[in-house]
């Protein structure tokens, strides 16, 4: 099977161009979690038009929980890879498999300067950073300057155009198989029968059954400036609890309990709602969110996650740009804090005017209410 496969790679080599003799190939994942999700539709491409080809993936702590059960990569390679000695040690680790091609999702020199060390000879990504020289392909990300409509802008044309993240990884894949009728496909992410079992468990131990219409509440972020006030996710907690007879749990990571605890006890529901301190992870989160009627969220990581796995999402944006994380996903609303900003205009060049705390408890009703209504409907 996989010398059959080795041939279809050598034909679409012949056919395409620019796979050349690429039989072991390595993707640098991106380094957060919402990105790596947008980066699925890429891993997929390369997947499906390369079966024979041995496919690894460098990725950080908790990308591989984030990636179980998906079969898109041979190997997958962990590693934080922070620092100096962090790119050594991740280049020393990579350099003895011998891979033909890298393609390189993330910005940073760092992520280039580690490939090459590593030795791979063909290396492909973004020249960004200053890192044109370490790669042997370079794509140009455009800038405002040279992009509608943000050309029209007065405040910062220089900067940046937002591309969405999920067509930007996939234009590498693209350029790497010399093909660019590749369509964008849907975000996707499996799990695991582990997976299932820890958030089952998790979901009992906050006094959950199957039956229970799950609605998640994602207050966190890493950006302080992305997050809804704790008081308004409260409110929407016991609205949906008294008025709509939803059963509400609090995600976070293990940084946020405190703030998932706060939310719990606001909303005058039990503290065991508050799923950090049943020690959640990205691999029973994935769970939880499959299970869920409806994810109510800032804009992060677990937008995605939800996304990927068909599940309803209210996404809220504050100071940062929808247009950087357009995802292919229809059961979403989104809510942004000024509606009236321009289109050559882009958040995060306007905190005040943009500011997360401008969007209103009505208008996250409004939307949940729509979700919850297709839902039923469908």
């Amino acid at each position: 099977l996989r010398e059959a496969g080795r041939i279809i790679l050598d034909q679409h080599a012949n056919a395409n161009g620019g796979v050349g003799s690429a039989r072991r190939i390595l993707v640098v994942a991106p380094s957060w979690v919402g990105d790596v999700v947008m980066a699925t539709p890429a891993f997929q491409a390369l997947r499906e038009r390369l079966p024979g080809a041995l496919i690894g993936a460098l990725v950080k702590p908790g990308a591989d929980a984030l990636l179980a059960g998906s079969d898109w990569f041979d190997e997958m390679h962990v590693d934080s890879r922070d620092g100096v000695m962090g790119v050594k040690r991740a280049a020393s680790k990579i350099r003895p498999l011998r891979y033909d091609a890298a393609i390189i999702l993330t910005n940073s020199f760092s992520t280039a300067a580690l490939v090459r060390l590593a030795g791979v000879p063909r290396r492909i990504g973004y020249g960004r950073d200053g890192r044109s020289m370490l790669l042997t392909e370079s794509l140009n990300a455009p800038r405002r300057a040279e992009t509608a409509p943000y050309s029209n802008s007065t405040t910062s044309t220089r900067k940046w155009a937002p591309i969405p993240a999920c067509e930007y990884y996939l234009q590498l894949v693209r350029r790497f198989l010399n093909d660019d009728s590749i369509a964008l496909t849907p975000m996707t992410l499996a799990v695991t029968a582990e997976e299932r079992n820890q958030g089952e468990q998790q979901l009992a131990s906050a006094g959950l059954g199957s039956h229970d219409r799950l609605v998640v509440l994602n207050p966190g972020g890493n950006n302080p400036a992305k997050r809804w006030p704790v008081d308004r996710f409260a409110g929407i907690a016991t609205w949906l609890e008294r008025e709509r007879d939803c059963r509400v749990v609090i995600a976070g990571a293990p940084s946020e309990a405190s703030l998932a605890d706060d939310i719990a006890a606001q909303a005058g529901l039990p503290a065991e709602r508050a799923l950090p301190r049943h020690g959640l992870s990205l691999g029973s989160l994935k769970f939880v969110l499959q299970r869920a009627a409806l994810l109510i969220t800032n804009d992060t990581g677990p937008r995605h996650i939800a996304a990927a796995l068909n599940t309803p999402v209210v996404t809220l944006f504050g100071p940062t740009d929808p247009r950087w994380t357009t995802i292919p996903f229809e059961d979403e609303r989104i809510i942004v804090a000024d509606p009236t900003l321009p289109p050559e205009e882009v958040a995060e060049d306007h905190p005040e005017r943009c500011s997360v705390d401008r969007i209103r408890v009505d208008e996250v009703r409004a939307a949940i209410d729509a979700l919850l209504v297709d839902a039923v409907v469908n």
